[in-house]
């Protein structure tokens, strides 16, 4: 089996943040932070994950800085996994993979989840926008990419 390669010294932000956060196990993990999961054993219950593959993933995305350990809020000695600010920051990944999931692999009819702002029940919806505000789509983007050392 070959290893895997190491990205974090890639040029593209991409492939640097696919480097930390690059296995579906870590994505669901992330996924259900945000849903206010924090307990080894809600995060099991939730994925149906090997209890070695979650400690090992837990484990990783602290080490990375997504998630740190705090104690629990009802006092007890258990300590919790909660998302950190960079963790947070992954908020706007979660929904575009959400969003590009609903658009094309679902049914019209199918039922699924729903993501909705917590006090009016309205839908998110992630646009991506220049700088001054404009929409914007692939066809008006380009990557300027690092010089290859020579």
């Amino acid at each position: 089996m070959v290893g895997r390669r190491s990205l974090k010294a890639d040029f593209c932000p991409s492939a640097r943040s696919l480097d930390v956060i690059g296995d579906w196990w870590s994505l669901l993990i992330v996924r259900d932070a945000f849903d206010g999961l924090t307990r080894f054993g809600e995060f099991q219950k939730s994925l149906g994950i090997a209890k070695n593959i979650l400690s090992d993933r837990l484990r990783t995305l602290v080490s990375r800085g997504i998630l740190e350990l705090a104690p629990a809020g009802d006092g007890a000695v258990r300590q919790e996994y909660r998302l950190t600010e960079m963790g947070r920051d992954l908020f706007p990944v979660m929904v575009a993979l959400r969003q590009w999931g609903e658009r094309h692999l679902f049914e019209a009819d199918e039922q699924r989840s729903s993501l909705v702002e917590r006090d009016t029940g309205l839908p998110v919806r992630l646009d991506i926008r220049t700088q001054d505000g404009r929409a914007i789509g692939p066809d008006e983007t380009v990557i300027l990419k690092v010089p290859e050392p020579e």
